[in-house]
């Protein structure tokens, strides 16, 4: 019996150091994780949608498909867009990627 005491005492702790150890580096590599990737995403896709949400007939915008016209109607999710006077079509509201300054596309043309 004596053999076994000996063997508990001399038996490493392994508390709650040792646990807390383990965890750091998996907390460390989430929270560089989240700081550089999933925030400034966030907050990206968060304005995207405020910008698509302000959108209004006269802005003139650029479109995922790199066209550029003026707004000539907005209905629900779709914005009817004109590329110069005989053009138009129709896009989603979400495929914006800029709103231009007014009078842009005049100094263009």
């Amino acid at each position: 019996m004596l053999l076994f005491i000996q063997a508990a005492h001399a038996a490493p702790e392994q508390g709650g150091s040792a646990m807390i150890m383990q965890w750091i580096f998996p907390l460390a590599i989430f929270a560089i994780f989240y700081f550089l990737v999933i925030r400034p995403q966030s907050k990206r896709a968060k304005e995207h949608r405020n910008m698509v949400d302000a959108l209004t007939v006269g802005n003139e915008v650029i479109f995922a498909g790199g066209l550029m016209g003026k707004i000539k109607s907005i209905d629900g999710d779709y914005a009817v867009v004109s590329l110069n006077d005989r053009n138009d079509v129709m896009i989603q509201r979400a495929s914006v990627i800029s709103v231009l300054p007014n009078g842009t596309m005049d100094g263009l043309l």
